[in-house]
């Protein structure tokens, strides 16, 4: 008499416990795998936006100009576009009143950017901690399924008098099986999870080295005026 031991008939003959720790492990694979692929469409746009504003905004265009164009865009607006539009906004606008300080104006402005640029970090770093805690919990939730599958093994073993490993078997591969949905449901997310935060981490500089450089441009206008 043979068993049989394929991964179907296992999670079908598998305890009630042990079958609801792999149908959670299912579920946040998918969401995660999900999030991996929205979140890499996500940073490669905010990666090709950045670059095509840098081009527009170092081509010499005329600062007005281009804020006209930029906020032209109504609800389209995101990234560094976003930045270089609540900054310079808010420059001209404290620019207009005639008893600023040319510091207070340029000051204003860096805090419309600063603002702007913490809005954009908020939505770059969204949901990325659920890809971290799935990283960082699926290998114990289906350690938890292993060990609860084995305890009943064990426990299935003493009420029989002769113990054979045909009778254990089962028991221990479904319950490893669990273990095994884990890790595939972990590595994933601790990979693009870590890809990701690497990926902030850049945009998020970028962005800086941009505000510092804007920030330069308008303290001249601001003292050449």
């Amino acid at each position: 008499m043979t068993t049989d031991l394929s991964i179907f008939r296992l999670i079908l003959d598998a305890s009630i416990v042990v079958q609801l720790v792999m149908l959670l492990l299912v579920v946040t694979s998918l969401l995660s795998w999900t999030l991996i692929f929205v979140k890499g469409r996500h940073f490669k746009r905010a990666r090709a936006a950045a670059e095509q504003f840098e081009r527009r905004f170092w081509s010499g265009a005329e600062l007005g100009e281009l804020y006209k164009r930029v906020s032209a865009r109504r609800g389209k607006v995101g990234g560094m576009e976003a930045i270089f539009e609540s900054g310079f906004r808010e420059y001209v606008h404290l620019h207009k009143q005639s008893n600023v300080e040319p510091m207070a104006v340029l000051e204003g402005a860096q805090r419309a950017m600063r603002v702007a640029l913490n809005r954009e970090i908020e939505e770059l770093e969204m949901h990325l901690s659920f890809l971290a805690t799935v990283g960082s919990t699926s290998p114990y939730v289906g350690l938890f399924g292993t060990v609860w599958g084995i305890m009943n093994s064990f426990q299935a073993l003493g009420q029989v008098q002769h113990a054979t490993i045909a009778s254990v078997a089962p028991g221990i591969a479904e319950a490893l099986v669990a273990t095994a949905m884990g890790l595939f449901a972990a590595i994933p997310a601790v990979i693009g999870y870590n890809r990701y935060s690497n990926d902030l981490e850049r945009l998020v500089a970028r962005y800086d080295i941009f505000v510092e450089e804007f920030s330069t441009i308008l303290q001249r206008q601001a003292h050449s005026n």
